[in-house]
């Protein structure tokens, strides 16, 4: 806790590097596979001790979520103040702070990384004697992308989202992350879906450099990018423009849409390709990222 009594933690941004699809599930859900990883543009999450529970909202797009009372954030507090209650445990209330960086419903997990770093943040601030499987309990049934956000590190992740295990290593690469200023519903874009690659894992990535990767990725996808393309064709011209930039060696929808990610060997090239985008596209959400190499920043 810093000396104010503050605590902030870094949500950050998730990619799926690829994601396929299973058959539905008796639940109505669908099982998936996905490679995921993390990077170093994300939102900050605050708490701090008060007599009541509130939440602030800043941020370029706090907009949308400004009038809401019952996001993320505020459904992770309210299930740890549940546990707390269940078990016990007294706690007083915390004035939470949001400052949102990322795009609303963009498919970088936002929502997902945002109650990932509530649950975190609130347990500590709470001193609540609760395990880190409890917490991961907690965050599935916020959302499916929860459990793998609060480790923020690489992963591969099945069934719901919940079955986690490290990634195979990886060789050092950066990326851009693109918005065309659109959002896609997840329920929409699964309920247009209509070709499924299957959980079956593929062969593991052998190692090797971030060219290396992307030949191991080329025979991988995004399942989700097919129906959301057809929802909003400005997908296309975005993986489009990305694949342009210089260096660029995979352009590719992230989750459900409508972010894009290019795949970058160096720190230079995603600037640069940054850069000329954002001169390009200037009404288009632009970063340069790098991978996080901790899930505590």
């Amino acid at each position: 806790m810093s000396s104010t009594g503050v605590l902030r933690r870094f949500a950050p941004a998730k990619i799926n590097l690829f994601l396929h699809v299973g058959d539905k599930r008796p639940d109505g859900y669908h099982d998936i596979l996905s490679l995921v990883v993390f990077a170093d543009v994300g939102d900050w999450f605050a708490a701090t001790p008060a007599d009541r529970l509130s939440l602030q909202i800043t941020g370029p797009f706090a907009g949308p979520l400004s009038g809401e009372t019952d996001n993320l954030v505020l459904q992770a507090a309210r299930a740890l103040s549940a546990w707390a209650a269940e078990h016990g445990v007294d706690i007083p209330g915390a004035a939470l702070t949001l400052e949102k960086n990322l795009p609303i419903a963009s498919g970088i997990g936002g929502g997902s990384s945002d109650a990932a770093a509530a649950l975190l943040t609130l347990a500590r601030l709470w001193a609540l004697p609760i395990g880190i499987d409890e917490i991961r309990a907690i965050g599935l049934k916020l959302g499916a992308d929860v459990p793998v956000c609060l480790n923020a590190q690489p992963a591969i992740m099945s069934g719901l989202g919940e079955v986690l295990k490290p990634a195979p290593r990886l060789p050092p690469f950066h990326l851009v992350l693109v918005n065309p200023g659109i959002s896609v519903p997840t329920a929409q874009i699964f309920k247009a879906l209509r070709t499924r690659t299957g959980t079956a894992e593929p062969k593991p990535f052998g190692g090797g450099t971030a060219h290396d990767l992307v030949l191991w990725l080329d025979h991988l996808m995004n399942d989700l990018a097919a129906p959301a393309t057809a929802i909003a064709p400005d997908i296309t011209r975005v993986e489009t423009a990305i694949t342009a930039t210089q260096g660029c060696l995979l352009a590719r929808m992230s989750g459900s849409g409508a972010t894009c990610f290019g795949l970058y060997e160096s720190r230079i090239e995603a600037s640069t390709a940054a850069a000329a985008l954002t001169k390009a596209h200037p009404n288009w959400w632009v970063k340069a990222a790098a991978l996080v190499s901790s899930g505590q920043q």
